[in-house]
């Protein structure tokens, strides 16, 4: 866990362990590459749940709550699998999309939450 807390501080745009299959480990590296960030699913929760202790409650619930209610139903189900730490290609297998569709969705939900990618706020 703190190797992948000092990896994502330092830039790390993907964390997989090393049990990953191969064809897991091609498709992170594809990624990766293709401008998205990539974090195993086992080390997410953890990553999430030390994340969410850090981060202040915020003062005023409703301007949060303004940004969620601004994506689209698809745009929710997309932040949904981010936040369960599924690649763009996961994503578009499960929701029968192409991968630049799921692509798009991301850019979108991100923009409107006021996020700069998918690891950091």
């Amino acid at each position: 866990m703190a190797l992948a807390r000092r990896a994502l501080r330092a830039g790390a745009s993907g964390f997989l362990l090393k049990d990953v299959r191969p064809e897991e480990l091609l498709a992170g590296i594809r990624a990766v590459a293709a401008g998205d960030a990539v974090i195993a699913p086992a080390p997410t929760g953890r990553l999430l749940d030390e994340y969410v202790q850090q981060v202040p409650q915020p003062v005023d619930g409703l301007a949060q709550e303004a940004r969620l209610t601004a994506l689209t139903y698809r745009e929710r189900e997309i932040l949904v699998a981010i936040g369960k730490g599924w690649t763009t290609l996961e994503i578009a297998a499960h929701f029968v999309v192409a991968e630049f569709t799921v692509k798009c969705h991301v850019r979108s939900v991100l923009a409107k939450i006021g996020a700069r990618d998918r690891i950091r706020p």
